[in-house]
């Protein structure tokens, strides 16, 4: 369900309470730049380096809560992916104009639909105001001013030194004085992004005829658990507007909108619920699932966690049996035939697992992920003649999953097992591409390109690898 990567983070979006030095402002300011490559599939550089969490049925919910919210800001069009990363904490953040972040932590922590779609709303704000470009500028000027003022500092102390008085202590005020001014500067800048994107969530909010109720309840929230810290903390250094302030002027904002009292779909608040069990029998401990979704809780949620729980830890006699219960209440979902598949595919049984992945596959009018998954089954089976199958399968999903390595390693393998040695090499390649090993990339498109027709597809796509160049190293922020 997830890859577990070093994630790389610019403003994120959090309750008040954390101050940003300025030093981290810098190197944040350049930490989602990444390299230009030219090969088509590959993998997202904006990802690299994240615990991603992919599932299609949370991200088509997740979908289903963003679209009509991109589409009031004017940015349908722009192919904004929500993606979501398997972090315990509550946060969510854009860094690139083509995502909106959101921790596994936030999903499982807000209790209706609504307030996650305020969340996607606020980020929507800071898209649609640019303000990743605006801060860019911000901090390009704040660390020029940061240079000429540590320059002006470290002149000072030489000056005192030669004059062999105090001009260490003089120098290094000179040096700290403006630095602090720069960054509460900066640091007030940011608060204001922050107070737009409030407005402007409550904006797209009235325009979808939603309400901004749950943005609030969220916010207030986070004001109650942040209240005892932030009674310590000065104002002035924090990246978000203090709490109590900026719930008070949110709320204000929002009281006055005429969806104020819109309550979530019936339909719409099991589908949250189910993503909340779903996230905690995958990322919880067999008994924290227990205690939250108890035996005597018949519910179609608690039943769903349940059953992920007991296939994830070693139980998949009762795990099936738990999934069989599921099949039968709900037989057309298959969100629940892709669970079975999983538990059987990772409990050593691929052959068993074919079967319901197919129906998992055709109830989801073929969703890229769960083919992946079926041919994943199929080349486990270690049978030659399912491999075209499996093949035709992963091509497909390509298509619409460009930045899947997983899917290449797959493809691979298919094409290994009918002896296609070239396109094997070429799927590895586009695999480790994917995963950002260029230099493996580049060797094993480089033997591709020796058993593949010069000039076709393949042998093109193959020279696109060889001649990508690695990215320059360069510092991040710890």
């Amino acid at each position: 369900m997830s890859e577990d990567r070093t994630p790389i983070r610019t403003k994120a979006w959090a309750p008040a309470g954390r101050a940003l030095a300025l030093l981290t402002a810098f190197a944040v300011a350049t930490a989602g730049i990444a390299p230009t490559v030219s090969p088509a599939h590959a993998q997202d550089a904006a990802l690299r380096g994240m615990p991603v969490i992919r599932d299609t049925e949370i991200e088509q919910l997740l979908r289903d809560y963003a679209q009509p919210i991109l589409r009031a800001a004017g940015l349908a069009k722009q192919n904004v992916r929500v993606v979501v990363l398997g972090e315990r904490s509550f946060n969510a953040f854009v860094m690139d104009g083509r995502h909106i972040f959101i921790n596994a932590g936030a999903l499982f922590d807000a209790k209706t639909p609504n307030e996650i779609i305020g969340v996607f709303a606020h980020e929507t704000g800071h898209l649609a105001g640019g303000h990743l470009m605006k801060l860019r500028e911000q901090l390009a000027t704040a660390q020029t001013a940061s240079i000429i003022a540590m320059l002006a500092g470290v002149g000072a102390m030489v000056a005192g030194a030669r004059a062999g008085g105090g001009g260490g202590d003089v120098g290094m005020a000179a040096i700290m004085a403006p630095q602090s001014a720069i960054q509460r500067t900066l640091l007030a800048y940011v608060r204001t992004q922050e107070d737009q994107a409030d407005h402007a969530g409550v904006k797209f909010l009235n325009a979808t005829g939603q309400s901004p109720k749950g943005m609030v309840d969220l916010f207030t929230r986070l004001t109650n658990e942040a209240l005892f810290n932030s009674r310590y903390i000065d104002p002035y250094l924090q990246t978000h507007p203090m709490p109590a302030e900026r719930v008070a002027t949110l709320a204000a904002l929002a009281k006055t909108s005429p969806n104020w009292d819109h309550k979530d779909s019936p339909e719409l608040q099991l589908r949250h619920d189910m993503m909340r069990a779903k996230l905690s029998g995958f990322m919880d401990r067999p008994d924290t699932v227990a205690r939250r979704y108890t035996l005597g809780d018949h519910s179609l949620p608690a039943r769903y966690a349940r059953a992920i729980s007991a296939y994830r830890h070693s139980d998949l006699r009762r795990a099936l049996v738990l999934i069989d219960e599921l099949i039968q209440a709900q037989p057309n979902n298959p969100y629940f035939y892709e669970l079975k598949g999983q538990a059987l595919l990772e409990g050593g049984h691929p052959a068993e697992a074919v079967a319901p992945l197919r129906r998992a596959a055709q109830l989801s009018q073929r969703a890229p992920l769960i083919e992946i998954m079926l041919a994943q089954a199929l080349n486990a089976t270690n049978n030659k003649a399912v491999a075209e199958e499996a093949a035709a399968l992963l091509r497909s999903a390509i298509l619409r999953e460009p930045d899947a390595p997983e899917a290449y390693s797959q493809l691979a393998m298919a094409y290994g097992r009918k002896g296609d040695l070239a396109n094997a090499d070429l799927a590895s390649a586009q695999a480790a591409f994917s995963r950002g090993d260029i230099v493996t990339a580049r060797q094993l498109a480089a033997r591709a390109k020796t058993r593949l027709p010069v000039g076709s597809p393949a042998w093109v796509r193959a020279d696109d690898i060889v001649n990508v160049k690695p990215p320059k190293a360069r510092n991040t922020p710890n």
